[in-house]
């Protein structure tokens, strides 16, 4: 948002969309002018990691990921990797149609 804090967008609602501060639970209505991405310095500043947005999409690609990752594969790993983050960018990118996360 405009004033440097990080949320999360949880749904649009008519010209509005409602977010939820990421150290509470309630949700607000905001226009969506006032909203911009996180860059990966902000979202790693906040301690937060693309699996932690709420996505189980990305969830289950994260726990591929560290199973592989803890396996030993180094190949299944680097798969994994490629795999969760294929889904970030397509799911939510900034170019991706709106799904709520």
């Amino acid at each position: 948002m405009r004033d440097g804090d990080l949320v999360q967008v949880v749904d649009a609602v008519d010209d509005l969309v409602r977010v939820r501060a990421l150290s509470r639970g309630d949700t607000w209505g905001v226009p969506p002018g006032v909203l911009r991405l996180a860059t990966r310095e902000e979202r790693q500043a906040a301690g937060l990691r693309p699996y932690q947005t709420g996505c189980d999409e990305c969830a289950a690609f994260e726990a591929a990921r560290r199973t592989a990752a803890e396996g030993g594969d180094v190949q299944r790993s680097r798969n994994a990797t490629a795999a969760a983050y294929t889904h970030w960018i397509v799911a939510h990118s900034a170019s991706a149609p709106r799904r709520g996360n």
